[in-house]
């Protein structure tokens, strides 16, 4: 009687152990991601990694790159109406670093060479650029909405608050009646603040366009 033959392992592959080190980094967070934590996860020995990537670093450089390859920059590309261009990247932007916040102290580090960060960047500045920006202010206005959408998505304000309503004792804290709803509240809250703060950001902007006014984006 023939014995039945073992399942295979899948196949190890760069796709593979990003996917799983990305899973293991939204999980567990940024700090527990080692190399023999995730060749366990993968049902594998730790030198099977270094037939993909030569570094740690090098593995966390794929998976920043491929979170930021979510990124929708294609309203930044004729550059014919800035403003929309640019709520539509930073609404986008925000979005992928939101659904994976563990991987954003590290993104923050910038793009270096990482191929979908440096088109994002690229997509981005020159998008200001045929706006009409000038060079200098366009490099601004970027870095300033890398800033924005990075501390966005990095923490939650309405988290910070408990659910208990006595944490908030009137003789203390006489306008924090409400706050113990916010943590009830998060997405809302979170992503308002985000939204009234962006648009601020990019009227503000507008006032100061070398250029005619594009009209209004909401």
């Amino acid at each position: 009687m023939c014995g039945m033959a073992r399942p295979r392992k899948p196949l190890l592959s760069r796709e593979r152990i990003v996917t799983t080190a990305l899973a293991l980094i939204d999980a567990e967070g940024l700090a527990t991601l080692s190399t023999r934590r995730l060749a366990a996860e993968l049902g594998v020995s730790g030198p099977s990694l270094y037939n993909h990537f030569t570094t740690k670093d090098e593995i966390l450089d794929a998976v920043a790159d491929t979170v930021i390859a979510e990124v929708d920059v294609s309203a930044l590309a004729t550059g014919a109406d800035w403003r929309a261009g640019l709520l539509a990247w930073a609404r986008s932007y925000r979005a992928a670093l939101a659904a994976h916040p563990n991987i954003v102290p590290f993104l923050a580090q910038g793009p270096g060479r990482r191929p979908a960060g440096l088109k994002m960047a690229d997509a981005a500045f020159g998008g200001m650029v045929e706006a009409g920006w000038p060079p200098a202010q366009a490099t601004r206005i970027c870095a300033m909405v890398r800033y924005f959408v990075a501390g966005s998505a990095l923490g939650s304000f309405a988290r910070g608050f408990v659910a208990d309503p006595g944490a908030y004792d009137p003789a203390d804290y006489p306008h924090l009646g409400q706050a113990h709803l916010l943590a009830e509240h998060q997405q809302r809250v979170d992503e308002g603040a985000f939204e009234t703060g962006l648009l601020a950001l990019v009227d503000g902007l507008a006032l100061r366009h070398p250029g005619p006014a594009p009209p209004s984006a909401m």
